[in-house]
């Protein structure tokens, strides 16, 4: 490295250690003096202690020493405070094409209301057959209910909700760009990154996928092939055999926007969709939306199936995260294995040194996360932290061949978890978001399928060949990194 070159990069570590030394994590809450009693519900009423008791006892399954489920159920209890509900059932849905398909049968059915809150409502191909099919159940005399981001609407014609309001249906713009349009103090950094659809009170959809034509297709179609596996990574080529690679990458490689989306979601029926159906509409009167029309929104709800679950919405507006909270106490209590998968990684103080300490104990902690992606700012932030987490043990994959959405996690085999939040700044401190945890073997050995699956079309960063990388992309990643907060 020239004179002149370590100049630049101990120029831009010290601005960097300034402006992260300024910066606040975002708070997680009260820590836990003592584990409560799991409290557990049914579709009426909480459990009573004996039942409580036998309903834990049949979930101990799968292989698993009993005592990794009773420390992830006492410590999810820990972490929220209200009851896990019982008798769910949970169908795990793998890209667009998959999820759009039960959203639309859902639609179809649909008998009484529909809610529906997304960030991004494109007027693309996919925007249009979701508009066409809620205008024509509105015709019927199903009330739609819609929520859309402002700022992830942004692409959007305006006279596209127009057109949605005019058949009937209630629109909900989340803190307009427009402050003259806005019902509650203007605050355009605060953002609606919810995916959330509740049809008749009875079925719920949550996840990463937004309404937008880019996640239609199947990404476990798309494989690298066998040259491309046994190449190196381009952070570790010379310079010159670089810039031979990116001229390679131009000619050959499929371009970003024709890349499939690989995304996540939950199709859940069951007591629990009381609770997401309740955080959609702690949304519509936080924004102050107009009154809605009368209907049965809280159904009387059976027993579904046999999952344990919680739902849990975070906002900018409570005084922490309870998504962040509740993700930092799961990973303290990891026995044996994380498998986290993530779109946008821009970890914070607190996060990532959970996943050291849980690397430090043996715990087998293996990240999934993008190597293209829609956002260059945060990926380049993400790989900012990858020494420190590397040499701390931790594993790193990043998933070829597809755009990377997903944001799942399941640990010890008995605690997932599925949602719309990614593991950045703006997630936990400017976002709204909703996830779901649910506790149980066999749904995690699901989830821990499809980390498989991630991980093979994966390719693994190992530390001595990351610390090969050039300076450009240190500098890359530095001046990233001063960004993360407001990502």
């Amino acid at each position: 490295m020239t004179p002149r070159a370590a100049a630049r990069l101990a120029l831009a570590t010290a601005a960097l250690q300034l402006l992260v030394a300024c910066a606040v994590s975002p708070s997680a809450g009260p820590e836990p003096t003592s584990a409560p009693r799991v409290q557990l519900a049914g579709a009426n009423a909480p459990l009573s202690p004996q039942r409580s008791a036998a309903f834990v006892e049949t979930l101990k399954n799968g292989g698993k020493p009993t005592s990794i489920f009773d420390r992830h159920l006492a410590a999810e209890q820990s972490a929220n405070g209200s009851a896990l509900i019982t008798g769910n059932k949970v169908s795990l849905l793998q890209d667009g094409d998959a999820t759009y398909a039960a959203m639309f049968k859902a639609i179809s059915a649909a008998r009484d209301h529909i809610n529906m809150e997304s960030y991004i409502f494109r007027d693309d191909e996919v925007g249009k057959r979701f508009a066409a099919l809620l205008i024509a159940k509105q015709r019927q005399g199903v009330q739609v209910n819609l929520i859309h981001d402002s700022i992830g609407a942004l692409g959007t014609a305006r006279g596209f909700f127009e057109s949605l309001a005019a058949h009937g249906i209630r629109v909900l713009e989340f803190n307009p760009v427009n402050p003259l349009d806005a019902k509650v103090p203007w605050n355009p950094n605060q953002r609606d990154h919810r995916k959330l659809l509740v049809v008749d009170g009875r079925i719920a959809f949550l996840g990463g996928i937004n309404v937008s034509s880019v996640y239609s297709g199947d990404s476990s179609t798309v494989r690298g092939t066998r040259e491309q596996e046994r190449q190196p990574p381009e952070w570790q080529l010379p310079e010159p055999q670089q810039q031979q690679r990116q001229l390679q990458q131009q000619q050959a490689q499929t371009p970003r926007d024709q890349l499939p989306w690989r995304d996540t979601d939950l199709q859940i029926e069951g007591p629990i969709v009381a609770e997401f159906q309740r955080l959609f509409f702690d949304t519509w009167l936080r924004q102050h939306g107009e009154p809605l029309p009368p209907r049965r929104y809280f159904p009387p709800l059976r027993r579904a199936g046999d999952e344990v679950m919680r739902a849990i919405g975070s906002s900018p507006d409570a005084p922490y995260s309870m998504i962040y909270a509740t993700l930092l106490s799961a990973i303290d209590s990891a026995e044996t294995d994380i498998a986290l998968t993530n779109a946008y990684f821009a970890p914070d103080p607190k996060l990532r040194e959970a996943l050291r300490r849980a690397a430090a104990r043996g715990v087998d902690v293996k990240l999934v996360l993008p190597s293209r992606t829609d956002s260059w700012l945060v990926l380049q932030a993400g790989r900012s932290y990858y020494d420190e987490l590397l040499e701390a043990g931790v594993k790193i994959y990043e998933r070829r061949d597809a755009l990377l959405h997903s944001k799942t996690i399941v640990i010890d085999g008995v605690w997932s978890s599925v949602g719309s939040a990614n593991l950045d700044w703006r997630s936990f401190v400017h976002n709204q978001e909703v996830n779901a945890v649910v506790l149980g073997a066999d749904f995690a050995k699901q989830m821990r399928a499809a980390f498989e699956r991630d991980l093979g079309a994966s390719r693994e960063i190992l530390l001595a060949e990351w610390r090969r990388r050039t300076l450009d992309h240190r500098l890359a990643e530095l001046f990233a990194r001063m960004w993360s907060y407001w990502l």
